[in-house]
């Protein structure tokens, strides 16, 4: 199912990083994020229910800006 909050994600297991683009175009690398909570985030029913409980506020980030 599509993701109201979440527009993208993509992970990097060398680096432990979890990028983030959220529908309002913000866009967030979370460093030192487990292989485990990645696959977590893939399974669940509500990404943005599960990037609110187990992601935020919980690893340090980044903001990535485009332009």
């Amino acid at each position: 199912m599509p993701s109201t909050v979440i527009r993208s994600y993509r992970y990097d297991r060398r680096r432990r990083e979890l990028a983030i683009v959220f529908q309002t175009g913000r866009a967030y690398t979370h460093r030192e994020v487990p292989a485990e909570t990645y696959a977590a985030l893939e399974a669940a029913s509500s990404k943005g229910e599960f990037f609110n409980r187990h992601i935020r506020d919980k690893y340090a980030f980044t903001r990535d800006d485009f332009e």
